[in-house]
This record gives C-alpha cells, structure tokens and sequence, in this order.
C-alpha cells in the first residue's frame, strides 16, 4: 500500500491528538500550545497539498484520481469510508492556510483570552476536516456536531456581554439546525437503507415513485440544516452579529465555517440530484439559485446600512456564500461550477484576512467611531476609552499606511476590482453563464443573476470605501496604533494567496475545473468508493 494512501486519515488522527493533549498541559504553559497548534496546522498543510498533487494526477485510464481510505477495512457501503478528491482536497488546503494565519495573529494576545484556545481550535480543525473527507452522512453529523461544540467555545473565547450573546444566540440556532439535520438523515435512510453517499447515488434513480416524496422531504430537510450553515437568507440573521462579536481570529476561521454548507451542498446536490438522477434530477436547484440571490440582496442591503466595519465584513460573507451557490446552481455546467470554486476560495481568503484586519484599524478609536462619524451629535465629544483594551506590540513606522495598503487589497478582491483574482473570479462566472448561448437562449434568471453579479461589486465598493473613508481618513484624532509584526504578517499572506491567484490564475482555474468535473462526473466517485481496494483505492486494514 502507497504511503500516501495513509496520509488521508492523518488531518483527522492529528488534531483529535494534538488537541486531547494540549488539554493535559497547564494553562501556563501558552508558549507549548502554541507550537504544538502550529506545528499541527503545519503538517496538516503539507498533507493537503500531498493529496491535492495526487488527486491532481489522473490514473493510467486518464479518470480523476479519488483516494479513498476503508477504516477497519470493511468494505463499502458497511466502511466508514474517507475520501479524498480535488475538491476534498482543496478545502483542507484553504482550511490549513487560514487557521495557520489565525493562530498565528491569536499569538499577540487572543490565545490568552481564555482557557482552552489552541485545544478548541484544534478539534474544531478535526471536525472541518472530517466534514470534507467524510463519505457518508452519520460521520458527516458526527464531524459537524464536533466542530459545532469546538466552534461554541471559540465564539465566547475572550468573554464580553456582545459574545456572550452572540454566542447563545449561534448555540441556539445550530442545535435547532443539528435537529433538522437529523430529521433528514433519518427519513434518507427510511427510503434507502444506506447513508453511504455513493451507495445512496446509486440507489436514489432506483427509488419507487411512491417513496419519492418521502425521499424529498428528507432531503429536503437536510438542505435547511445546510443552508443555516452556510448563511442563506431567511436563516442568516445571526451571522453578521456573531462574527462581528466574535475575537478577530476566530472570525477569520469562522470565514470557512459557512462554506461548510456550500460545499456540502455541491457536493450532494451534484451527487445525489444530478443530471442521472431519475425522477428526482435537479431537485432543489432552483430553490438554491432563488435562495443564493435572495442571500446576496440581503447581504448587499445589510453592508450598505452597516454603520460599523465590523458587521460589514458579516455581511461580505452572506454575499460570498449566497453567490457561490446561486452561480453553481443556475446552470448544469462545469465551467460555471469551477469559476464559482475560484470565488469560493479568492473571496474566503480576503474575508479572513478583513476580519483580523479590522481589530487593528479599530485598535485605538473610540467606541462608537463608527457611528460617530455617520452622526456626532448623536454621541458627542470624549468619548471614554474601552477599559478593555490593552496596548500590544510596538508602533510599526508607517503602521496605518501598510493597514491602509492592506485595506485597499481586501476591498479590491472581495469588490471584485480589476485586476485581482476577485475580479477574475466573477468575470469567469459571467462567461461561463453566458457560455456560446444567444441573448434570446439565455433565461430571465440568468439575467437577473448576471445582474446583480455586477451589481454586487458596485455596492461592495460602495460601502468597503465608505468604510475606509470613515476609518483611515475619519477626521477625528488618534494615536497609531500599536501593531506587532506577528498580527501583519498574517493578513499579509492572506492577501498574497489573493494575489498569487491572480498571477497563477491560469494553473489554478484548471485545478478548478478538474475538481468541477469530478463533480459533474460522480460516476466516477460512486464507482471509486464501491470498487474493491486496487492500487488507487485503499483501505485502511492492510496493504
């Protein structure tokens, strides 16, 4: 059996690992759990790029390479099965590059706010690993239920009355969503005898029709369990209030959590409701394209009314989410769901990147600055200084020129502004949804959607340089504030990974679209996690 084989157990045995130890090391002993949290984060790194080279390479029959890995080596649909693909891949890379860049700006002072961090971060880095390798529904609630638990920790992380409420607010909402999500497992299996995600799309054309709308239902409640996760309007009004509440690093990874959603829902729309699907093919797809427009409207209203930076950056998620699965539902073809994975990651990094960002630009204004510059008389002159603040670092020369730099590279990418991979990102969408067709073949909802991409990034502009006015040229006084170099560096990479995307953004988009493929193709998934173990799928029993 090929080593490499192994490796696709490793980003979940690792953290469960680090994370139980961690919890054995006394609380004074920072410095330890911090090396230990990234040296883990460093080696599930190298890991996920060792899967995506060899989920990249296709077999001698010119297929996708898919890895799959039979714990106990039972054979499917009764193994709990692994499986690594492009796309699995690909989110435990984008998972490894933002939770490296989080920790590493929790180091100035975030990972003393309680007790606990690197160890909740570390499961909560199990369970989004779990949730993209899985290849069956109980452990994809398994995996989920852990990085929810992990997740509920690190939203209160640092105290506060706005966390605190915040956080039972999100605890509230996801136990309901958890509830949902078991309702519509359990009516799937009623129907189908299996959660074994291949096994259930090859069972699902089979189903008889009067069990069909059983089937539905479930996966239809399924779906709402989803889209709660992934931020969709009407079940996205406790987003932008948790993330603005919550510690700036934990935000910055919390920019994954909602495409945890997203990329279950590909993932199992394009797997169990494809093309082949009988008499249930494309169930749901337009509910996802009117549920992902409706998503970016709100998020576009909520960040033009947001008079604090912070909720803004909240709502820049919702429009991320919301376009990534309106544009991959809208239309059956692989280009179009390869340019929105190229969104998916380009907007994800500059959000993260936004969210640390901001506690440094707000790092020595007064409270309410925000709404002090849309309304002074409403808050007055002298403000007092939050008794929670505490000085970190020294004052880098020209600290707010390098914060406004950074600024300016987040709102570029997230506004989709020429010629950054933002821009690139939803200029791919538009040709891959307008594709060969004539105007008159191209559908009213199409039309809408091509709209409002368009007017998405003049609105984002709008209200990320209203934003930036307000903070870097407000015309109040303050002091620099005092950075350290540890909490530049990680949005700086952040922001390199953008722009690496935009030089490199052919090499990428062919990833993409191999990943889009593999999607469109789950022929070759089902028949890569049903097969007997040969030398490209492996069990995790023996050689």
């Amino acid at each position: 059996m090929n080593w490499i084989d192994h490796l696709i157990i490793l980003p979940i045995l690792l953290p469960l690992f680090v994370g139980a130890s961690m919890v054995l090391i006394d609380e004074r002993y920072q410095q330890v759990k911090a090396a230990a949290n990234l040296g883990s984060i460093l080696i599930m790194g190298l890991v996920a790029l060792l899967l995506m080279r060899a989920a990249d390479t296709p077999t001698a029959e010119g297929v996708a390479s898919i890895g799959v890995y039979r714990l106990g080596d039972w054979p499917a649909p009764f193994a709990i099965v692994l499986v690594a693909d492009r796309l699995s891949a690909l989110m435990l890379a984008l998972t490894s590059i933002l939770a490296f860049a989080s920790v590493t700006f929790a180091l100035a002072r975030w990972h003393r706010g309680g007790a606990h961090f690197h160890s909740l971060f570390q499961f909560l880095l199990m369970g989004l690993n779990g949730a993209f390798l899985t290849g069956d529904l109980f452990n994809l609630f398994v995996f989920f239920e852990l990085l929810l638990a992990a997740s509920y920790g690190l939203v209160l992380h640092g105290s506060g009355q706005a966390r605190v409420r915040a956080g039972l607010h999100y605890i509230a909402i996801n136990l309901a969503a958890s509830l949902l999500f078991l309702i519509g497992v359990s009516l799937i299996y009623a129907v189908t005898g299996t959660l074994n995600m291949a096994d259930l799309a090859v069972r699902i054309p089979q189903v008889p029709p009067q069990d069909r709308a059983l089937l539905e239902a479930g996966a239809a409640v399924l779906g709402v369990a989803f889209l709660v996760k992934a931020g969709m309007w009407p079940l996205c009004f406790w987003l932008p209030t948790t993330y603005a509440a919550a510690a700036a690093p934990v935000a910055a990874i919390f920019a994954i959590m909602s495409k945890v959603g997203v990329y279950i829902l590909l993932r199992l729309s394009l797997l169990f409701f494809g093309a082949g699907s009988g008499g249930s093919a494309l169930f749901g797809h337009d509910v996802m394209i009117a549920a992902g427009m409706a998503t970016i409207v709100f998020g576009l209203v909520g960040a033009l009314a947001s008079q604090e930076i912070s909720r803004l950056a909240g709502y820049a998620v919702l429009v991320s989410s919301g376009t990534v699965l309106a544009v991959a539902a809208a239309a059956g073809k692989s280009a179009v769901t390869a340019s929105a994975l190229f969104y998916l990651v380009s907007s994800t990094l500059a959000i993260a990147a936004f969210f640390m960002l901001i506690e440094l630009l707000e790092r020595g204004r007064d409270p309410g600055a925000d709404m002090l510059a849309v309304t002074r008389e409403a808050y007055g002159e002298g403000l007092p200084d939050d008794p929670d603040a505490e000085e970190v670092g020294l004052v880098i020369p020209a600290s707010m020129a390098i914060l406004g730099w950074c600024f300016v590279g987040c709102a570029a990418v997230i506004a989709g502004l020429p010629p950054v991979s933002g821009f690139i990102a939803k200029f791919a969408m538009l040709t891959a949804l307008i594709g060969e067709d004539s105007a008159s073949q191209i559908s009213a909802l199409h039309w809408a959607l091509l709209a409002l991409l368009m007017l998405s990034g003049l609105t984002m502009l709008i209200a990320l340089t209203r934003a930036g006015i307000r903070t870097l040229w407000t015309p109040t006084e303050r002091a620099d504030p005092r950075v350290r170099l540890v909490e530049i560096l990680p949005i700086v990479l952040l922001l390199l990974g953008c722009a690496t995307m935009t030089v490199r953004a052919q090499p990428v988009m062919n990833y993409m679209q191999g990943a889009a493929n593999s999607l469109h193709a789950p022929g070759v998934y089902t028949g890569s996690v049903l097969a007997p173990a040969d030398t490209r799928v492996k069990t995790g029993g023996g050689s």
